[in-house]
């Protein structure tokens, strides 16, 4: 499909050439992908590495938990805290 310096193909002519670069830049990336699973299953120690990829994955939805779950302390009750404290240091 050649088309001369400054003629602009159709719309069909451009839906296609899309559509082909679409596809080969999802086969070029599917065969990376295939060759790093395969260097991954080749690999002496696959089971360590899967291990610590499961630890990595449970610290990391830990933190997300640990970030977004989290209620904060109730207002009036730090302020509670604060008036007891100066309370007790006033005392002694």
């Amino acid at each position: 499909m050649t088309r001369e310096v400054g003629r602009r193909g159709g719309l069909d002519e451009q839906a296609v050439l899309l559509v082909a670069g679409l596809a080969d830049l999802a086969v070029s990336t599917l065969g990376s992908a295939v060759g790093a699973v395969r260097g991954l299953l080749r690999r002496s120690d696959a089971a360590e590495l899967a291990a610590q990829a499961e630890q990595d994955l449970a610290a990391r939805g830990r933190l997300v938990l640990d970030r977004y779950a989290a209620v904060p302390p109730a207002h009036l009750e730090v302020l509670a805290r604060h008036a007891l404290a100066r309370k007790t240091a006033a005392d002694d």
